[in-house]
């Protein structure tokens, strides 16, 4: 059966069925995505951890279907029942579905009207009806038993009529069709349940469309109403094509007229009461789980690009969490993280205390030497950087501002680590400091924080939460590896997302560093307890020692291919003087480099990576990514006007569009249609968080703080 389930897995995901076979023993045997993707390349074909995550997904799906399959046929054949049609039938089905679809007729039932039925003995009569050669109403006489409250053949005839519905009803083929028929041409239509008043679902009372043609963003939005009651769904099918579909089952030239009225009066029935309540049910849960993976997709796309945000190396800066009544609160932070002075601010209502603040700012800037300010976007952002452009303006200051999301900071600052590793600080100057190392490197701050805190996506909280875990973990856990970690400087929370490294780990890892200083080899890490050899083989590539006089120690190169290593800097005459200088590195064509892992008995993926390691030694992914974006000046509201272009920083992106930071407080919306000339899906294809774009403002809500942007318009 695992054979079978390589086949179907190669054939989805368009793989040979070796690499799928390979992929799967390494993760049977315990080894994670970031080290399959990066140190096992001559056995997956080269594949991205994404799609190796992937594949684990569909692997875990259909070994699930398998099992499911066995229960099935275990279940039926307890019962006596397994025929071997139902038998190939079972072994047949592709899906869980169909498997359900198949056992449902012997699933432990609840009370029902059909089971009364049975119960009464009426099971044979309504089989007869079904076989259509008796008349009816003479029949129905054989089975009144008052004792069975059977008075009459109106009782009879009800009771083998429910037995029908509920056989049409569990009817594989049928449902198979049916369901069918609702995915293509079924309808939604949406009503509140009271009228009148104010909400946010006002749009959807009355809302009807063709399921094939509704949006995921409006099915969540419909799904948030419908769990928070606001709203009422219906889908909506013909009934008469329905009625169809069990008439090609149930109907046949042999049945004569009473029976055919019996099973045409219970086949609407049927559809009615048992039918269109479940597949309607499904046919919804279908659509949303599409809409779950679709705005999971999201999610980790938006994630992923605000986690390699490029860092802001050896700033000095001060770190500014905006607030009102409470004042903001400021962290000056060095080049390198460390904490050198906290302070309060009130420039902001309702104190206003200008003079007190801008002679705060400039000795703390004088003092510590700062040469940029990260300001938190959220409560009172905007007053804050009126102060500080204003600040820079009037002082004329050699110092520049930017405007840092800081979502999840709240979070991070009340939690356990972050008490720990400021003890002596408030939340809210925890908060300024996250929001100053936010700048500096965003992947080693954001770790800190639940995922789910740093606000990327749509419709967040209605995510089921075990998905959206497991996703939003597998992303951040994605990012470090591919970014790497300084051994001897990471914080537990970022060497936790190292491969291989659990949380307890990664505080002994840090333990160790405390009590013996700093680490000058990998393999030291075979002395902290609970980091034995499988660990090691996860983790060691990843973890680097970037003052280490071992070049091979301040590279991606695993531990397990130094060997490697030295054979190629021996066949190539390398010096290891010379490796991180990318001038005198060599590079070889295709061919030279499928001649070397030959003649060295080694994977042409390996050699070929060893190599690029020589050259630019850990090298950092987010060199090549959009840099945050620093100012000096600021833009009211009121100096938007309709056709202004301008530049703007992409804070958030959604099935229907993206919302743009253009230096007011309020973000604008630039529509889907709105972002490319040429035909996109989702503005995922030609978007990505923090990345710097122009737009061209369409118009403005300024009583409802709307503004409404276009890219394409920008360009012309």
């Amino acid at each position: 059966m695992q054979q079978q389930i390589f086949k179907r897995i190669s054939r989805e995901l368009s793989l040979p069925e070796a690499k799928v076979a390979g992929t799967a023993a390494l993760l049977d045997e315990g080894n994670t995505v970031p080290f399959i993707a990066r140190y096992r390349k001559e056995m997956t074909g080269g594949m991205t951890d994404e799609e190796v995550r992937l594949l684990q997904e569909k692997l875990t799906q259909y070994r699930n279907l398998e099992q499911r399959r066995e229960e099935v046929l275990r279940l039926v054949d307890a019962q006596g029942a397994l025929t071997p049609e139902l038998q190939k039938s079972v072994e047949n089905a592709v899906t869980v579905t169909e498997l359900d679809d198949l056992y449902r007729p012997f699933r432990p039932k609840k009370k029902t009207r059909a089971s009364v039925a049975r119960d009464r003995g009426l099971e044979p009569f309504a089989l007869l009806i079904l076989d259509g050669e008796i008349e009816p109403g003479e029949e129905a006489g054989k089975y009144l038993d008052p004792e069975k409250d059977l008075n009459d053949i109106a009782a009879v005839l009800q009771g083998a009529s429910d037995i029908i519905a509920e056989i049409i009803s569990d009817d594989a083929s049928v449902r198979k069709s049916l369901r069918r028929v609702f995915n293509r041409e079924g309808l939604a239509e949406v009503k509140k349940k009271e009228a009148g008043g104010v909400n946010i679902y006002d749009d959807y009372d009355g809302y009807s469309e063709p399921l094939t043609k509704i949006k995921a963003h409006r099915v969540l939005a419909i799904n948030r109403g419908i769990k928070e009651k606001v709203l009422n769904l219906k889908i909506a099918v013909e009934e008469e094509k329905a009625l169809k579909v069990i008439a090609a089952k149930f109907y046949s030239n042999g049945q004569n007229q009473p029976c055919r009225e019996i099973i045409a009066r219970v086949a609407a029935d049927s559809f009615k009461r048992l039918i269109h309540p479940s597949l309607e049910r499904e046919s919804w849960q279908d659509l949303l789980d599409r809409a779950v993976r679709g705005a999971l997709v999201v999610f980790k796309e938006n994630l992923r690009n605000r986690m390699l945000v490029p860092p802001v190396r050896h700033r000095r800066v001060l770190g500014w969490d905006p607030g009102f009544r409470t004042g903001c609160k400021l962290a000056c932070v060095s080049g390198t993280g460390e904490l050198l002075e906290t302070a309060a601010v009130f420039p902001t209502a309702p104190r206003n205390d200008l003079a007190g603040a801008t002679a705060k700012v400039l000795q703390l800037i004088e003092k510590h030497n700062l040469d940029c300010i990260a300001i938190g976007n959220g409560t009172a952002s905007r007053e804050s950087e009126l102060f500080v452009a204003g600040l820079i303006k009037d002082k004329n200051l050699d110092i520049e501002y930017t405007i840092v999301n800081e979502a999840g900071a709240s979070v991070y600052s009340a939690s356990p680590a972050a008490k720990k590793e400021f003890p002596e600080l408030d939340v809210a100057e925890r908060s300024a400091v996250s929001i100053a190392r936010r700048l500096q490197d965003p992947l080693a701050e954001l770790v800190k924080i639940d995922p789910k805190a740093i606000g990327v996506g749509q419709y967040q909280h209605d995510m089921p939460t075990k998905e959206l875990d497991l996703a939003l973990a597998g992303t951040v856990e994605s990012c470090v590896n591919q970014v790497g970690v300084d051994l001897n400087s990471a914080s537990a929370a970022l060497l936790s997302y190292v491969a291989g490294i659990n949380a307890a780990v990664a505080d002994r890892i840090v333990d160790y560093r405390n009590e013996k200083g700093s680490l000058d080899s990998r393999q030291q890490l075979h002395e902290i307890s609970g980091l034995g050899p499988k660990v090691f083989k996860q983790c060691a590539g990843f973890l680097r020692l970037p003052d280490s006089d071992n070049y091979l120690e301040r590279s991606a190169v695993h531990p397990e291919s130094y060997e490697l290593a030295a054979k190629i800097m021996e066949k190539l005459s390398l010096q290891p003087g010379i490796l991180g200088n990318v001038s005198a590195i060599p590079g070889l064509e295709d061919d030279a480099i499928k001649t070397l892992a030959a003649e060295l008995n080694a994977g042409e993926p390996t050699v070929r990576d060893i190599l690029e390691e020589f050259r630019k030694p850990g090298r950092d992914l987010r060199e090549e990514l959009p840099r945050p974006v620093f100012m000096q000046a600021v833009t009211e509201l009121e100096d938007l006007q309709p056709g202004m272009v301008l530049m703007g920083i992409v804070r958030n992106i959604v099935d229907f569009g993206a919302f743009v930071d253009i230096g007011v407080h309020q973000d604008g919306l630039v529509h889907i249609s709105e972002i490319s000339e040429s035909y996109i899906k989702h503005p995922l294809e030609v978007l990505q968080i923090e990345a710097a774009v122009k737009v061209k403002i369409l118009s403005i809500d300024r009583e409802r703080g709307r503004i409404s942007l276009s890219i394409k318009q920008a360009k012309d």
